[in-house]
């Protein structure tokens, strides 16, 4: 059986997405982060006032409500971030990333920067723009 191309870009996308993943790992533990705690923290960053719910959170970086929980323990007790009351409904809980958080993401920052340029080094900024592109439209 011929496999189709779009299956082929699916393996190839997930196999180049584990490999940045694994360098940007091993960068970025000189942050004492990981890549998938950075990304909680790039969304958090990019979030008015530095916060957001633990809904939206859980959604912006593809966990469930458990799975955000989990990765936000540890970086609560590392005071990357912390919870904070909501006024209106103290049932609804928001994530704030702290000035200690902010610091380290804007170090961090420049850390995944410099592997994303690595992994793009071989690739033209026509080529980029047009991978862009299309994912735009896969989105």
């Amino acid at each position: 059986m011929e496999l189709p191309a779009s299956f082929h870009l699916l393996t190839e996308m997930s196999s180049l997405s584990s490999a940045f993943i694994k360098q940007a790992d091993r960068k970025l533990s000189a942050h004492g982060i990981s890549f998938a705690e950075f990304m909680v923290m790039h969304y958090l960053h990019r979030a008015p006032e530095y916060t957001m719910s633990r809904t939206e959170l859980a959604d912006a970086v593809s966990l469930s409500p458990s799975g955000i929980t989990k990765k936000l323990n540890p970086m609560q007790k590392l005071h990357l971030v912390e919870k904070v009351v909501n006024a209106r409904d103290a049932r609804f809980s928001l994530v704030k990333l702290t000035a200690t958080g902010v610091e380290i993401y804007n170090d961090a920052l420049v850390t995944c920067i410099h592997c994303a340029n690595s992994l793009m080094e071989n690739v033209t900024g026509k080529q980029l723009n047009t991978v862009l592109d299309i994912f735009a439209k896969l989105k």
